[in-house]
């Protein structure tokens, strides 16, 4: 494991006095499953707050009963459905500007009521949206249904590009979906986190969004697990590494960096 580079970037940010936030979203959750509890118990093992973005119209009670007992453990929410509305030259999108947004709306509505409903105190008013693609229209309207975050991929726009809301985005993916669609390999991830890492820490993008590492444990194999378990083990009580839970990531006004 190349862990020699991450580990100099992150002696030059307590060098310089510099806090490393960093966060774990996890996509797709609908139900509990053994996978799911590896990773809560993995994140749980090292104190390490997790992020779950759930599907609403697939959400049941096992996982309420999961996340309740996993106090690490957050709820953001995952569009509706996961459900492709992109015409058939286009990439997959849930919320994007195709449909009305009354009805985009009143989905995401009663997923967030539902989510509300099962998790109470765990839920946080942020939108993961599925593919990590979302509608520049339907992105401007969120703050006014009550929407605090989003979360997509890459890092974000100096300038909001959500106006009312906090974006913090997901930044390391460890899937390598166009080949294998298994771990993508340590060379290209701990590049991935290295990345973004140097870019905050010299201005070239901004300073204040944490590192987000984005997992999916229903298509883990061995390599996903030993990563995961590798990095937060490495990392769960660096000087210069800090974990904000979702709840403070995306807090209206929050400095998370």
């Amino acid at each position: 494991m190349p862990w020699h580079e991450l580990d100099g970037e992150l002696d030059l940010w307590l060098n310089a006095g510099l806090v490393a936030s960093m966060w774990v979203r996890d996509d797709d959750a609908q139900t509990a499953s053994p996978a799911l509890e590896r990773l809560t118990d993995t994140c749980g093992e090292v104190d390490v707050p997790l992020a779950l973005a759930v599907i609403p119209s697939g959400a049941d009670e096992s996982l309420a009963k999961l996340v309740g007992r996993s106090p690490q453990t957050q709820v953001l929410q995952h569009g509706w459905s996961h459900t492709n509305h992109a015409g058939p030259e286009e990439k997959k999108t849930e919320l994007g500007d195709h449909r009305p947004f009354p009805v985009v709306f009143g989905e995401l509505r009663e997923g967030r009521e539902k989510l509300e409903h099962l998790f109470a105190g765990d839920f946080v008013p942020a939108v993961a949206p599925p593919w990590n693609r979302i509608g520049q229209e339907v992105a401007g309207r969120l703050a006014a249904q009550g929407y605090a975050g989003l979360s997509t991929f890459g890092s974000r726009a100096r300038t909001g590009s959500a106006p009312g809301l906090v974006q913090v985005n997901t930044h390391v993916d460890i899937i390598d979906w166009r080949g294998t669609r298994g771990y993508r390999g340590d060379v290209d991830v701990v590049a991935q986190a290295l990345a973004h890492l140097r870019a905050r820490r010299l201005g070239e993008t901004d300073r204040d969004e944490a590192t987000g590492l984005i997992t999916h444990h229903l298509v883990h194999d061995d390599g996903c697990w030993r990563f995961i378990s590798d990095f937060l083990q490495r990392y769960a009580n660096h000087a210069a590494v800090r974990w904000p839970p979702a709840s403070a990531i995306f807090a209206p006004q929050t400095v998370s960096g």
